[in-house]
């Protein structure tokens, strides 16, 4: 029982923090919008948005124990996403070494974080 309860407050940290990230993106879209890769068509702050209303989708499902394995699912292949999309190539072919840092950080923090995605699907019910 002791087991459950702490993996409860953990998967509601989890829920918290993608709340967080979720309301940053439609907060300060002009922060993340340097971020989306140039192979994706224009669409302003689009491709901003649609992430961040998937953290607050999955921050609900967490909280509320409803769909929780697809939520953790399809958060972890999110993640991955940015990880090879994003952070990989930035981390790559960044030239100053403040900027690699920053992203070897943020590709070992969202693969970490879907690490604990997959760990959450895997044990839940729903």
């Amino acid at each position: 029982m002791k087991e459950q309860i702490i993996s409860r407050i953990a998967i509601i940290l989890l829920a918290l923090v993608m709340a967080v990230f979720g309301v940053y993106h439609f907060i300060y879209p002009q922060n993340l919008v340097g971020y989306v890769p140039s192979f994706l068509p224009a669409a302003g702050n689009l491709w901003v948005y649609i992430p961040g209303a998937a953290f607050i989708l999955t921050a609900i499902a967490f909280i509320t124990n409803k769909m929780v394995k697809t939520a953790a699912y399809l958060l972890a292949v999110l993640l991955f996403i940015f990880v090879l999309t994003i952070h990989l190539p930035n981390f790559l072919y960044a030239g100053d070494p403040e900027v690699r840092q920053s992203e070897f950080i943020n590709l070992l923090k969202d693969t970490a974080i879907a690490a604990f995605a997959l760990h959450i699907a895997s044990n839940s019910p729903n």
